[in-house]
Parts: C-alpha cells; structure tokens; sequence
C-alpha cells in the first residue's frame, strides 16, 4: 500500500485521490502508513479503485498495471532487492511463491519454468480475487522482469478466479 501512496504523491495527485474516499479511509491514507503493516481488502480496493479514477483518466486498465508496475519499482529497490539477479528473471520468478506470502495470508503461488525465456506462475486459493488485482500482478511481474534483465515482456493471463477459474495463471515471455 505504500508503494500505490508513494505513486499518488510523485504523480501529484494524492489530494485528488483522498477526496473520493469515505471519511474513515482518508484518516488511515492520510497517517502513518508503515509497509509491514496490514489494511483490509475492501479499503484497498477503494484506495486502488479511486486510484485507477484519478491516473486512469479514462483507461483503468492502464492504471492498474502502472500501480503493479510502481509496486515492483519499489520493492525489488528495497524489501526484494536480493530476488533481482541481472540476465536472470527466472531467479525472481522462482520466488514467486515466497514472495506471495509477504503479500497474502491466503492462497498460495507457483511458478514453472517453460524454456529459457518463458514461464508461467498460477495462483491458487486467494481469498479475494478480482479482475483488477490480477492487472496489478501482471504489472508487478511485467516489470520485475525487465528489473531482471527482460525486454520486450508480455505476460498473458489465460484463467482467472474473477472470470469463474479455478485459479489465476499468468504465461509470462521476454527477450534477454
């Protein structure tokens, strides 16, 4: 949640955010926001959903891979800095499923490498799914791999709980 509060300040549009929130979101946002601490799913999405509002402007997709993709920026530059290995995506995808468990108290995620620069991570059991979150997963993996040495990152993902799956999967290519 830091990382998405950090974005809306650099983009200067954190005020603009807060506004369309309730009273008590606000009071939370607006305090100390510590990156080990944990904030319901509901306020979250309000938080993410009046993000995507205000930097979407039109193109909430968009907005919802930039706040993975701000979210990786972040924590592979400090809390995962270890899981990035230059030339090696695999390295980080890897640790795909330790990684989640920082993140989620429930579910779990694997991660299979197809060839050498391909993969594809799936997600089971994840207590809240929706269609949005899993933008922020693709956009959270899309630029862990280019942190990683990746070019050219496309990420796919071909079942989703949101759309009825029994789990998430996300087939993941690039160029080295």
């Amino acid at each position: 949640m830091r990382s998405r509060l950090d974005l809306l300040r650099a983009k200067n549009v954190f005020d603009e955010v807060m506004a369309l929130l309730p009273e008590a979101d606000r009071a939370v946002w607006t305090g100390i926001v510590l990156p080990t601490s944990w904030y319901s799913f509901e306020m979250s999405q309000r938080l993410d959903v009046a993000t995507a509002k205000v930097l979407g402007r039109g193109d909430a997709r968009k907005a919802y891979l930039d706040m993975g993709r701000a979210s990786a920026d972040a924590n592979l530059a400090g809390v995962h800095k270890a899981y990035v290995r230059m030339g090696n995506p695999h390295h980080l995808l890897s640790c795909a499923p330790q990684i989640y468990k920082q993140y989620y108290d429930k579910g779990s995620r694997t991660y299979e490498r197809l060839s050498a620069t391909s993969g594809v991570l799936k997600t089971f059991d994840a207590e809240n799914v929706t269609a949005n979150d899993c933008l922020t997963v693709i956009g959270w993996h899309e630029r862990a791999i280019e942190l990683c040495g990746g070019s050219d990152v496309r990420i796919k993902e071909s079942q989703c709980r949101a759309r009825g799956d029994d789990h998430c999967e996300y087939f993941c290519t690039w160029r080295i």
